[in-house]
């Protein structure tokens, strides 16, 4: 399968998630698999596979609506192969992270997500304290029609706070260790596909 980018425009990318621990990359897909991954979440919810989700690992998972209000689907490279084009951009942006940052990543884990009108997700990092191999996080938006006013923003916290609108197509990759951010309330449904790529052994190599 061919690059969906260059390495020059991944090497740019990385230059500022290094820097910055976070970088956002508005219009990131192809049209036609930006709408692919739309439509496969779009049938997934209608079906009601999104569940509940739930917060910590394996027999720690717990429901706190008071934390956390989006419903989410785990996609599986050898189950979905609707999304085969997709798992191909990860497995590329996986070579280029270990290639050009001396990561040591060998697997990912994403999801689908929907926060129905009035959910949030309050200030956390993404690793947990019991397993701590989510290194990069990855999330692409899935919304048509973002408008002001909508909520669902993404706020990081770093020396200077800042809010990320989910537009349509817009990606955003950040430390999973090092950026504490939340998800505002949103007052119309919200859609995202959000991931991380793992290591083992642990290492942060290049952007620590």
């Amino acid at each position: 399968m061919n690059q969906l980018f260059t390495d020059e425009q991944w090497l740019a990318w990385i230059d500022e998630l290094s820097d910055n621990d976070i970088v956002t990359i508005d219009n990131f897909l192809p049209t036609e698999l930006w709408q692919t991954l739309r439509d496969f979440l779009v049938q997934k919810d209608n079906e009601n596979d999104l569940k509940k989700a739930a917060l910590g690992t394996g027999g720690n998972k717990q429901i706190i609506e008071e934390i956390r209000g989006d419903y989410t689907f785990w996609i599986e490279e050898t189950r979905d192969t609707e999304l085969e084009r997709f798992f191909g951009l990860i497995h590329e942006l996986k070579t280029m992270l270990n290639r050009y940052c001396y990561l040591s990543l060998s697997g990912h884990e994403f999801h689908l997500a929907h926060y129905p009108v009035g959910s949030f997700y309050k200030r956390h990092l993404d690793q947990f304290n019991f397993r701590s191999n989510r290194m990069i996080t990855l999330i692409i938006y899935l919304n048509e029609d973002w408008k002001e006013g909508n909520g669902g923003e993404l706020k990081v916290y770093q020396e200077n706070e800042k809010l990320i609108a989910p537009l349509k197509n817009r990606c955003v990759l950040f430390k999973s260790a090092d950026v504490p951010h939340e998800v505002l309330k949103t007052h119309t449904s919200r859609y995202s596909l959000t991931g991380w790529f793992l290591y083992q052994p642990p290492g942060i190599g290049f952007l620590s």
